[in-house]
């Protein structure tokens, strides 16, 4: 009888553990990505709406405005080198590059804090000038919607069709791309798979791209990319299931400066 009621405060004690655990990681993916929503109210301006002009002088050079505060942003973390947004989804965030470690954004903030969420990051195989033929951009599949979830609309073929743009902010210049390619794929690293400044092997990735017939795949082939076109695969996980990747495609189709 007496082993009974040990087992049974056993039991109870274990349980009570496994439900404080389970709190804390609701808790966790609950608030996961809060840093960025006030930070966005810090650093984003209301990008100044096109007015017309006069044609300026031949001699004369056009500035952008850019409207993120990247001295701040850097300041906070020097590591911050681009912002990038994507109309229709939550993704509206710093990208950061580790000089030296390609998994510390994995699960640190921009605040350098250990959190599940980790931040919207590039590895060290890629530039930070978004002149390679191919930069892929992380971020993670967070339940509250935040990080990279929300890219999973383009699961959706009409919203696929009717949201087609991402922006991406550097501090001297606005990058627009077109959306042409969204699909689940497997997990394989692209970048130490694939040879994208080798001409021949970027012409194969392309054309295993476009000629994918998949239910999962959406590829809008009236868009044209070359291998003289700049790329950037947006990467995340896909349901939990760490066998694949869920990647949504776009090319740069024009440079404000």
């Amino acid at each position: 009888m007496k082993k009974r009621k040990i087992i049974a405060l056993i039991c109870l004690g274990l349980g009570l553990t496994c439900g404080a655990i389970g709190i804390y990681k609701y808790i966790e993916e609950k608030n996961a990505g809060k840093e960025y929503e006030k930070l966005q109210q810090e650093v984003v301006k209301e990008e100044p709406k096109p007015v017309e002009k006069p044609e300026p002088e031949p001699e004369t050079e056009s500035t952008v405005e850019i409207p993120i505060d990247f001295a701040a942003l850097q300041q906070q973390n020097p590591d911050v080198y681009a912002w990038i947004q994507v109309p229709g989804t939550e993704v509206d965030y710093p990208i950061l590059q580790s000089s030296n470690d390609n998994t510390y954004y994995l699960n640190h903030t921009i605040d350098g804090e250990e959190k599940k969420e980790g931040a919207i990051f590039t590895e060290n195989y890629n530039t930070k000038t978004f002149e390679d033929p191919n930069t892929v951009i992380y971020g993670h599949d967070m339940k509250n919607g935040s990080m990279f979830q929300s890219i999973h609309k383009y699961m959706d073929r009409s919203f696929f069709d009717n949201n087609r743009d991402i922006v991406i902010y550097m501090p001297d210049q606005i990058l627009r791309y077109k959306i042409f390619a969204a699909y689940l794929t497997d997990n394989r690293h692209l970048l130490m798979n694939y040879n994208f400044w080798s001409k021949d092997e970027y012409q194969q990735y392309l054309n295993s791209i476009f000629s994918m017939r998949d239910m999962n795949a959406f590829i809008d082939t009236s868009t044209e990319v070359t291998t003289e076109d700049k790329i950037i695969t947006l990467s995340t996980c896909y349901a939990g299931i760490s066998t694949q990747r869920y990647l949504v495609q776009a090319v740069l189709v024009s440079i404000e400066k």
